[in-house]
Parts: C-alpha cells; structure tokens; sequence
C-alpha cells in the first residue's frame, strides 16, 4: 500500500534576523521565533521479497540552513497527484502571490494549512500564536507598522524573475475549487474508514484461525486420550482410529473453504457469523423491560408535523422528511442525514417552540430506539452529545418531557448494540462536569425511580432492572452500583405491585453479586430487609433468597 509520510520541519529565524535587525537590537525574544515547512517523503510498501525505496525531501536549500528538528505529524494515502493539485489551487486562492502577510499569512499559517488537508491535523497551536506574542512586546509594536507597509507595497505587484505579477484581485473562492476539497476531504476519509475496516477484518480473520487451530488441538488431545484410555482397544482398532484420524485431516474442514474464499466472500461469511451469534446473545440474555405499544408513531408523527408547521426552514424540513422516512417506513437509519442532530437539538432547545414539540418528538424517539439500527443515530451523538445531554438535565425539564425521555433511555436496552452504548465510560464536560453515557443513564433511572409520578417510577424501574441485566457486568461500575442500590432500598419503602418488585427485587440481587462486599452493607445499614416482602410471590421469594445469600 502506497503512503507519504508527512514531516514537520522547524527552521531557525535567528540565522537571518541579525542581517535584518541592528545588533545593537534586542534579540531575546526572537530566540524563540522559528520557521516552519512541511516535508514529504514518498514509501512503497511492497510484498515480502520486494523491493522498497524512500525519497527523502529535507529543507537546508534556503538561508535559514538545515532544521533544528524534524518530526513526523502523520500519514497520509492522498496520491501525489491531488495533492499537486491541491497545492496549485492553494497558489492561485488563499496562498496566491500577493497575499503573504508577516503576521497574518505566513509559512507557518501555509504549513498548518497543508498538514490539515494531509493527514487531519496542524501545528501546534503556540506556533500559530507567535506574530500575536511578539506585537506585545515593544519591539513589535515598533515594527508593527513598517510590517503592514511592507505588505501593502508587497500586494501592489512585484516582480519575480523577468516577469511582473500584477496585484491580486480579491474574490470569493469558486465553488469548483469548494467541490474539489469536499472531495478530496471526502476521499481521505473514506480511506481512513476503509484502512479501520480493513484491520478489524484482518484481526477477526486472525481470531478464527486461532479458535479453528485450538479446536483441532483439543480434538487430537481428547482422541488421544480416548486410544489411551481403552484397555481392550487391539492394534486393529488402534490402526482403523489412525486412519480415520488421518482422513479427517486430510477433509477440508469449514475454515479450511473459507480460506479458500475470495475474500468479499469471507467477509460475508464472517459479517453473516456476526449476526447470527449476535441473535444468539439476544436469546440467552434476560429479556429487558421495554415498552413496545404505549403509542401510535404515526398519530404522534403528524401531530409533530402540525406543531412545527411554518417553523422551520429548507435543510429542517428535509431532516423532518428523513425522520418521517425512519420513524414510518422503515427506511433505516441511512435515511438520516449527517446533521440529522442539528434538528434534534433545535427542538430539543429552542424554547420558543412550545413544550408539547419535544413531548412528540421524545415519544417518537422513544419507538425509534427500538430499531436494531438505532446505534448509527447515537454514533452521531458522540460529537456534540446532544441527546445525552438534554438527557442528563432530565430534572430540568417538565414532567411530560420526563416520560417519553425515560421510556426512550428503557428501550435503548432492546438492542445489544445501543445498550452497551448507554454503558460507555468515555466523558465529557457539560455545565462544569464531567459526564459520561453510563452516568447519564444512571441519573436518568434513579430520577425516575424515585419521582412522585408512579408512570415515571415504572420508567425507572426498567432502566435499573435492564443495567443489572447486562451481560458485561463489569461496566457497572462501584459507584454506579451503590447508587443505583441506594435508590432501590429507596423505592422499597414505597408499596411497589408485585411486578415492579419483582424487577427491582432482581436487580438488587445482581449488584449484590457484582458488588459482594458493598451493596450488601447498604441493605443492612439502610434496609429495608428484603424479607419484608417475603410472600408476595413464588418469583419474589427466590430473589429474596438470593441477595441473603450475599448479607452476613
């Protein structure tokens, strides 16, 4: 695969600066004044036997000498060709003669320019910062004015070589030269999502062959061990299980075709493999509290629409019209388009729209959680955690947004995808703090589970009872454990119908199991006694028997 690695080169500015400024000028400052380029240098990498070459481009042409450094920002799998044209447009627009500025328009700006456009990231920030560092001190601030002089007769016109370049005329960039970097944009990360694509596949591959390996190795220990365990076995019989020994080896097995597949068929096979094991976990698992048919999607689609009529503007309405194309027919989740949240959070936010939008639009939220491919939504929560931070607020909003927000956190566990993604650790700051999805989650069920509004409560109770049930019990963190738990014995000194003591019940006994040491503490320092519900069913019972099983 043929790659450039992409460099940063740091060049030193005191070199020239003495022939620029009097020595008898202060050059403490401009000890730290550097300039940068960035360099390419073109790898292939080939098959094992082949040969492979490296073409390095180093600065050291110019006054300013060889670098002090050179460090390496990325790779970048843009053929040199787009990237030559890239170069030639930036010539002609942002970086076209005429327009270099000193302090505003430099070689660093162009160099963070092109590290951008390569591999997605610039310099560092400090660099960018330094024209502004040196008009604080006093001898920019003298040459502040000879340097916008400079760069006005500079934009005047000038002369390269034989030939003189006419002023620039400025004008908007053209729409071909926007297309052509949304394109290329684009095509960068296609590839970085092809080359992620590739290695996940690459390691499954790797995982099966290892399983496939390890299965055959306890198949000839168990047949050897079964020949040596028989007193009466004959040398006849010893040869015959030989020979079908050797025959099995010699039949290609599953593995053994599907390595002989081409590999789009493998990674069929593999995805088809996926989905069927995936079923599988959805069958073994508990069943999670979910609330199918509370409510027509379609009645609450339309009254949405009548609510936001004349409100919005040409990019909302075509979010509303892929809403429509998800919610109603089934479209999936590719209908949705990549500022689909856009919309969700003007409606979710903007408080002149009245409160009985976000009502309809949270109990159409809550059917569509429902859909096994409702994670590709949530992915693109990730980047400003719209959702999950309304979410968060939920003792914020009135009691009619609470509902339908706790009934879409409770049907997000339908689905194991978008259950674990409820579990996720990784944070972010909201209102000064740091929040996570499973902290979210978390305020959500213990809001609800302890609200005056028994619908609400019984919102509550599914989202604890479906955390508890998660087959990766290690997510549930301590903290988030003795929370939730704190909640429950709570809710216990209510009068609960059998039903929801029964879930509850259930849950308390999964954290005591997760958390054998403090949970148990809880209930016998908070209480109430679990046995204070003995005999209100056969079910409750038994899980009243498991968590004293866990209290010393």
């Amino acid at each position: 695969m043929r790659y450039t690695i992409v460099r940063w080169c740091v060049l030193n500015l005191v070199r020239v600066l003495p022939k620029i400024i009097s020595p008898s000028s202060s050059l403490n400052y401009y000890s730290h004044a550097s300039n940068h380029t960035i360099s390419l240098s073109i790898t292939s990498h080939t098959l094992p036997g082949q040969s492979s070459s490296c073409e390095p481009n180093t600065p050291g042409s110019t006054e300013l000498g060889e670098p002090l450094r050179v460090e390496k920002i990325g790779d970048t799998f843009l053929p040199y060709s787009v990237f030559l044209e890239y170069i030639n447009g930036l010539g002609t627009s942002k970086f076209a003669p005429g327009t270099y500025h000193l302090l505003r328009l430099n070689c660093n700006s162009f160099s963070d320019e092109v590290s951008n456009f390569l591999v997605g990231c610039g310099i560092p920030k400090y660099i960018l910062d330094l024209p502004e560092e040196i008009l604080k001190t006093p001898i920019g601030q003298a040459l502040a004015p000879l340097i916008e002089t400079l760069a006005n007769s500079a934009s005047a016109g000038f002369t390269v070589g034989q030939r003189f370049v006419e002023p620039r005329i400025q004008r908007e960039v053209s729409p071909e030269y926007q297309l052509l970097n949304t394109a290329i944009e684009e095509a960068r990360l296609n590839s970085i999502a092809l080359e992620a694509r590739r290695n996940e596949l690459n390691e499954k591959l790797a995982k099966k062959e290892r399983k496939k390996k390890k299965k055959k190795k306890e198949k000839r220990d168990k047949t050897s061990r079964d020949s040596g365990s028989e007193s009466n076995s004959t040398g006849y019989s010893n040869s015959v299980s030989m020979a079908d020994s050797e025959v099995a080896e010699m039949q290609p097995t599953n593995g053994d075709m599907a390595a002989e597949m081409l590999p789009s068929d493998r990674v069929l096979q593999m995805e088809a493999d996926e989905r069927r094991e995936a079923e599988e976990r959805k069958r073994q698992r508990d069943p999670p509290i979910v609330f199918k048919d509370s409510m027509d999607v379609a009645v609450e689609f339309e009254a949405f629409c009548n609510l936001l009529e004349g409100k919005l503007n040409d990019t909302e309405r075509i979010n509303l019209d892929e809403l429509r194309q998800y919610v109603l027919e089934n479209e999936g989740s590719w209908a949705l388009g990549d500022n689909f949240l856009n919309f969700i959070g003007r409606i979710l936010y903007d408080k002149s729209l009245v409160a009985d939008v976000r009502v309809k639009l949270l109990n159409i939220l809550a059917i569509a959680a429902l859909k096994d491919d409702v994670i590709l939504l949530l992915h693109q929560d990730r980047r400003e955690h719209t959702i999950m931070n309304y979410a968060f607020d939920i003792d914020r909003h009135t009691v009619e947004e609470q509902l339908p927000l706790a009934q879409f956190m409770a049907n997000m566990f339908e689905n194991l995808s978008s259950s674990e993604w409820l579990l996720y650790i990784s944070d972010w700051q909201h209102n000064n703090q740091n929040i996570s999805n499973i902290r979210v989650t978390t305020k959500v069920a213990v809001h609800s589970l302890l609200s005056e509004l028994s619908d609400l409560q019984v919102r509550g109770v599914a989202i604890i009872h479906n955390i508890a049930c998660k087959e990766v019990k290690t997510v549930v963190f301590d903290d988030v454990v003795v929370e939730l738990t704190m909640a429950l014995l709570q809710y216990f000194n209510g009068n609960p119908s059998e039903e929801y003591l029964y879930a509850s019940m259930k849950a308390l006994a999964r954290f005591a199991q997760i958390s054998g040491q403090e949970v148990p503490q809880l209930i016998q320092m908070i209480g109430p006694e679990p046995n204070k519900f003995r005999g209100v069913s056969k079910r409750v019972d038994e899980m009243i028997d498991e968590v004293n099983k866990k209290l010393r």
